[in-house]
């Protein structure tokens, strides 16, 4: 999507309604939900870029690095899919919202691709890599107070949502970084970081989306706990497609995690199999914990380990996040809102990239 198009607005929503991720077809199918939700996500894109805009000329072109190489638009979408569970889903505010949350998560991968040393973001150089880390964090920063500005005209309910997201991502990543604390084992600090690094923001979206569009509290309450559990979900998904090998479209090395020594849940379920005797895990792990430099010593590393059990069983907890998210949406009245919903729980695990 671009700032302008010469298309027509119809031409424009038919477009946009065919590149809805993939894995949302009840959502592009639906007559009514499909246009107004694409139509939407034109709106969300073309204030993104007029967000990040910036008079200083280095710094324009610095916060549009990453906004313009593209992206899910994940957090977004389910912000303008839950805004159709209020009577007001067209309210400017919800379209504000959404911009916000995507210039957030804009903002953690400047800063993310810096702690990791990672090189590519999006099938492109990061930031970092072609500007330094000093510029490449002040850019993240100048993106936050973005989103600070702007969520602090939808009120004040919606700054305290922005405040406590904020604060559960920056922790969120201190654990990552310090690793577990005296006595939390590694699966519960794996889940506590992805708590806060993705499900916090994820769930925030929902339930702006639903607030801004005049949803009645439970249904706001509800999408904070659904979108807890579809952001673990994607992100526990995210990491094992980093060793099933099919993440080579994003531009992302497959077993990018393994080279780097993230934690993640195919790893530490293999290590849990490989302590309890699993002889076979045992000769995985030692190609984990090996020497990975080389291309080729990762990309045995990876075979093995996408082969291994342990990836299938890491597969079963992401499908069961997902389920447990679509159950949050018990108590909604049946729509095809809500049933759009079910299928976003499980697109997100369901995809390639």
């Amino acid at each position: 999507m671009t700032e302008s198009s010469n298309t027509s607005p119809d031409t424009a929503v038919d477009d946009a309604v065919r590149a809805l991720p993939a894995g949302f077809a009840l959502i592009a199918e639906d007559p009514q939900l499909g246009p107004s939700i694409a139509a939407s996500l034109e709106k969300v894109e073309t204030q993104l870029l007029e967000a990040i805009a910036n008079s200083d000329p280095f710094a324009n072109a610095t916060s549009r690095h990453l906004a313009q190489a593209g992206g899910k638009r994940i957090r977004p979408l389910l912000a303008l899919l839950a805004s159709h569970l209020g009577p007001d889903p067209d309210n400017a505010k919800v379209i504000q919202a959404a911009v916000v949350v995507e210039l957030t998560h804009l903002a953690t991968l400047y800063h993310d691709d810096v702690m990791d040393s990672a090189p590519l973001r999006r099938g492109a150089p990061t930031a970092h890599e072609v500007w330094g880390n000093s510029v490449a964090v002040l850019t993240g920063d100048l993106i936050f107070a973005r989103a600070s500005s702007l969520v602090s005209e939808l009120g004040g309910e919606a700054l305290g949502i922005q405040a406590r997201t904020f604060e559960r991502l920056c922790l969120g990543q201190l654990h990552e970084t310090v690793g577990p604390h005296d006595g939390q084992g590694p699966l519960e600090h794996y889940l506590a970081v992805i708590s806060g690094k993705t499900a916090s923001l994820i769930a925030a979206s929902g339930q702006l989306g639903a607030l801004f569009a005049g949803a009645d509290r439970e249904a706001v309450d509800i999408m904070v706990e659904y979108g807890e559990k579809v952001g673990t979900a994607f992100q526990l998904a995210d990491d094992v497609i980093d060793v099933t090998g099919r993440k080579a479209k994003s531009g992302k090395t497959p077993g990018t995690d393994l080279r780097e020594g993230i934690p993640t849940l195919p790893v530490l379920l293999l290590r849990d199999n490989a302590a309890a005797g699993d002889a076979e895990a045992a000769a995985v792990l030692e190609l984990v914990d090996g020497d990975l430099s080389s291309d080729a010593a990762l990309a045995a590393a990876v075979e093995a380990l996408r082969e291994n059990p342990a990836t299938a069983q890491a597969w079963a907890v992401a499908r069961q996040w997902s389920d447990d998210a679509v159950a949050a949406l018990e108590p909604l009245p049946d729509s095809v809102v809500k049933q759009a919903l079910a299928g976003f729980a499980r697109a997100v695990v369901e995809r390639d990239v």
